[in-house]
């Protein structure tokens, strides 16, 4: 009997796969990994759980028994990936009591995901941040929530400031700290940025910009932030919360494909085909640079988990890349974008339209590469969809 197709993880990109690959064969033997319960959870909707109403144990759709049973599996637990052998094409693992295990794979798919970034911060309150990055995690941050008023969230990209205002429909009173001059730098022009800002205000945010954090320290049951200018003017003001959940990033987990001798760079680097550097093994998910891009959106995932199950079916299948937009879950503000591919030459166009800024951005050959919509202009995000080039194709 072949050894099975083994893939760890089961976030969105490890039970996407086997569910698609499950489609195409019902024989060859599967095998999953988990570092958590096993629960099936759509992972974006922990960021705005309070608006959809959701419970975290109403975000669990299928226990891991339901899941293995639907994907004819079996599926290991509570168990960490600690060591990969791409020559004997072996992995090790260990469960929660720490007892060792190899497994033997046939091919083997890394769908690790990655880690929340870590604040490291003066004061003895720095281990009090809160990062969620599981179905585990937001459990525990629902809990703290019961006795806390005040929070405080580190970031103002996309999770932090879907949380914020997922949290002032749970009516709490928010904090947002974070370096830049307005949210969603990164994606919205000013003119977006600052109309973002004031719907969220106008939500119930506190905006604490072009602040980050420099201590933190208990306080009773309280914690006491002390926020230093990022111009390092030198002025600092306090602020006292009831938590701190930080949003300033994620990290692949890469230290086990690195030392097992994996090509990484920003991800785990594979090629269209999902292929890492190392035979039969392929890496998918946030984990993942798939052809030099790093995507940490679902439909990115989705088509490569649809992608590769056809690979491992028997089809070579090279992912493809439409142009994808992203729709931010802040219901105060509508924003939508589709960010240009990464030191692509060009310009933006920038329009503002009520209350909405119409951003798109044109490369010198006139090809619309992304797009930057807020409020009132959202409604042209499907006919701009249209104009605009696949990321891979």
């Amino acid at each position: 009997m072949r050894e099975p197709i083994v893939v760890v993880g089961s976030g969105l990109a490890g039970y996407t796969l086997a569910r698609e690959f499950r489609k195409l064969d019902k024989e060859t033997a599967l095998t999953l990994i988990t570092r958590d319960d096993g629960a099936f959870y759509s992972k974006p909707m922990l960021s705005n759980a309070f608006t959809t109403g959701k419970s975290p144990d109403q975000l669990a759709v299928f226990p891991a028994q339901e899941m293995a049973a639907q994907l004819q599996a079996d599926l290991y637990t509570h168990t960490t990936l600690t060591a990969l052998h791409p020559q004997r094409h072996a992995i090790e693992v260990q469960d929660a009591r720490g007892r060792p295990r190899e497994i033997i794979y046939s091919r083997l798919v890394l769908a690790v995901g990655a880690d929340p970034v870590r604040v490291t911060v003066a004061g003895d309150g720095g281990d009090s941040l809160i990062s969620i990055n599981d179905l585990d995690d937001y459990r525990r941050f629902r809990i703290a929530l019961n006795d806390a008023q005040q929070i405080a969230i580190l970031g103002a990209g996309l999770v932090g400031c879907e949380f914020a205002n997922d949290l002032c429909t749970a009516h709490k009173v928010v904090h947002v700290i974070d370096p830049g001059h307005g949210p969603l730098a990164r994606f919205l022009p000013a003119a977006g940025q600052m109309l973002l800002r004031d719907a969220l205000a106008k939500a119930g945010v506190n905006w604490h910009l072009g602040s980050m954090l420099a201590a933190v320290h208990h306080h009773g049951k309280k914690l006491k932030l002390v926020l230093k200018k990022a111009d390092d003017s030198g002025e600092q003001r306090e602020l006292e919360v009831d938590l701190v959940l930080s949003a300033v990033g994620l990290r692949p987990r890469l230290h086990v494909a690195e030392a097992a001798g994996l090509q990484v760079n920003r991800g785990i680097v594979t090629d269209r085909l999902l292929g890492t550097s190392a035979a039969d093994v392929y890496a998918l998910g946030d984990c993942a640079e798939v052809a030099g891009h790093s995507l940490y959106f679902v439909q990115p995932i989705m088509n490569a988990a649809r992608a590769l199950a056809k690979t491992l079916a028997g089809t070579s299948t090279p992912v493809v890349y439409p142009a994808m937009p992203v729709t931010v879950k802040t219901p105060a503000y509508p924003v939508s974008v589709l960010p240009p591919p990464p030191n692509w030459p060009g310009e933006w166009q920038v329009e503002t339209q009520g209350d909405g800024v119409r951003a798109t951005f044109t490369d010198p050959n006139g090809w619309m590469r992304g797009f930057a919509l807020t409020g009132a202009a959202t409604a042209e995000k499907n006919a701009l969809v249209k104009k605009i080039p696949g990321l891979i194709e």
